[in-house]
């Protein structure tokens, strides 16, 4: 028996790796301003070193804005890749943050993709100019019984208020249909009370198969009344579906009361050449800013809590006329940005001075790292191809955004010919990201993959999908490197590798984790290692 075992750990021990997957790398998001994180991160590279991994992509905001940093900063990068070349661990920077862009809108936060307000009736009073028919009429703002168009039942209507007891994982959800302007900016907002409660509370409006809001509400466990906001741009739809509601309830109070909708112009205006102003008057006469209205900028727009990241609503612009009688009707159109889940907003692709920010922010990393290779950061762009300067070029989403990642792609070379580069797979995946009304983006993000060439290496991480997206990479001449982990058992990487044996090009596999969850580093390359030897 013991003959037995000792034939069984050498054939182990011997057998051949799988060929392709050479590279064994980690994902490290860090701030190299702050001594500590220096220090931490000097720890991780030589625990990863220990164990066989051989590169490191890293990532820190402040790359995006290394005009501004001390000199500390850039002696503590000369530090990190010093060590890193004793521990023999290759540092591949993270550029290019499109998606994720509020690291780039630092710079010029009125770049952020933003949304058109087609035609808004407004009319003079007193020298400012009022909506005109602002409130969207509710059924039942107060939730009397019967109010509302539906709920499901473990939504209870009680003295005015909609309540949700211990709903266990049951859907609770309270719903009617409102009406719309096309294309108007509108602002809902309510009251919400929780009691130790255990789940995430949303509003969701629903316009046919799209939802025009993804902002989270940040209801916190328990609270007491608070006034939660909601801004959407009702787009072409002229009726949605407005859901109050919990989806993933379990335990605990949740509350909902004096729910009020209503159109609200300039909540976070953007200007800039893409995103015009415009006012009309009832004769068709456009009217000059600074002589017919006062300038319209929102000194709030990307500032708070700092530059480039976004509030979803804060007290709006007036537009204040110059000299036009009351009751002078306009016709105002604009535009204004847009954010997703956790302040995530989109750089437009289309504004020169975008590609002048892009070229800028590679010059600078590259002086910096001087690096062999870099990770393009493109990824999950949920608002897209909406302002002028987007929609004048006629192009779909997809169309676009193969443009904009070719032009990266150059900016990248020109600075440093030999360069290797790298992106994440999903915008550029039929069988991922890559479809039709995608979020908040306008039509399709097919064909965006035309602008990939093959030297561009591809980084799967939808493991749902990783029997089609594997071999359509490797059909089109990408290498590629598998992004795994993601902050679950170490064993999910079992079955990508198994499909990466099927195809071509695989020759990395990377430690991904958005938690920075290091706890299972040693051990998933443990489990990668075994897995590639059979």
């Amino acid at each position: 028996m013991l003959r037995t075992w000792m034939i069984l750990f050498w054939s182990l021990a011997t057998a051949p790796v799988y060929s392709q997957i050479s590279e064994f790398w980690f994902y490290l998001p860090t701030n190299l301003l702050v001594e500590e994180n220096v220090q931490q991160c000097e720890a991780l590279l030589e625990r990863a070193a220990k164990a066989g991994y051989t590169h490191c992509l890293i990532t820190d905001s402040k790359f995006c804005r290394l005009g501004e940093m001390p000199e500390r900063y850039f002696q503590h990068v000369e530090r990190l890749k010093k060590f890193a070349q004793q521990v023999k661990i290759e540092l591949v920077p993270a550029v290019f943050p499109i998606g994720y862009s509020n690291d780039l809108l630092y710079a010029d936060p009125n770049l952020i993709e933003s949304m058109p307000v087609q035609n808004l009736g407004m009319t003079v009073r007193a020298g400012l100019a009022e909506v005109d028919e602002p409130t969207v009429r509710l059924k039942s703002p107060d939730f009397e019984s019967g109010g509302w168009d539906w709920k499901d039942e473990v939504v209870q209507l009680v003295d005015g208020v909609a309540r949700v007891e211990n709903p266990q994982g049951k859907v609770a959800r309270i719903v009617q249909r409102v009406t719309l302007k096309p294309f108007h900016q509108y602002h809902l907002s309510l009251r919400v009370r929780t009691n130790d409660f255990r789940g995430v509370p949303e509003v969701k409006v629903i316009a046919g198969d799209r939802i025009l809001n993804h902002d989270y509400l940040k209801v916190a466990p328990s609270q007491d009344w608070k006034v939660h906001h909601v801004v959407f741009n009702s787009l072409e739809h002229s009726e949605a579906g407005l859901y109050l509601g919990c989806w993933d309830g379990r335990t605990g109070t949740l509350e909902w009361d004096d729910v009020q909708l209503r159109v609200e112009p300039f909540v976070n205006l953007t200007r800039r050449p893409g995103c015009p102003l415009t006012v009309v008057d009832s004769a068709g006469r456009v009217l000059t800013e600074g002589k017919d209205f006062e300038p319209l900028i929102d000194p709030l727009l990307g500032t708070q809590p700092y530059a480039g990241f976004y509030t979803v609503y804060h007290e709006p612009l007036k537009l204040r006329t110059k000299g036009l009688a009351d009751g002078t009707k306009l016709r105002v159109s604009y535009y204004h940005g847009v954010t997703v889940h956790d302040d995530q907003a989109n750089i437009c692709p289309s504004e020169a001075a975008t590609i002048e920010l892009l070229q800028s922010h590679a010059r600078a990393v590259h002086k910096l790292w001087n690096a062999n290779r870099y990770w393009m950061s493109h990824d999950e762009i949920r608002v897209y191809n909406w302002c002028d300067a987007c929609q004048r070029r006629k192009m779909t989403s997809g169309e676009m955004l193969a443009d904009n990642v070719a032009t990266c792609v150059k900016i990248l070379r020109e600075i440093a010919p030999e360069v290797r580069i790298y992106v994440w797979s999903d915008m550029f995946d039929p069988y991922h990201n890559a479809k039709d009304n995608y979020y908040l983006a306008r039509g399709t993000f097919e064909g965006s993959w035309e602008g990939l060439d093959p030297s561009v290496a591809i980084a799967p991480w939808y493991r749902e999908a990783r029997e089609q997206t594997l071999p359509f990479f490797a059909e089109r001449g990408h290498r590629q490197i598998i992004a795994g982990f993601y902050d679950s058992p170490v064993s999910q990487v079992d079955a990508w590798i198994e499909a990466a044996k099927k195809v071509s090009g695989v020759e990395a596999i990377m430690y991904t984790t958005w938690e920075r969850d290091y706890s299972q580093l040693e051990s998933f390359l443990e489990r990668v290692r075994t897995q590639l030897r059979r």
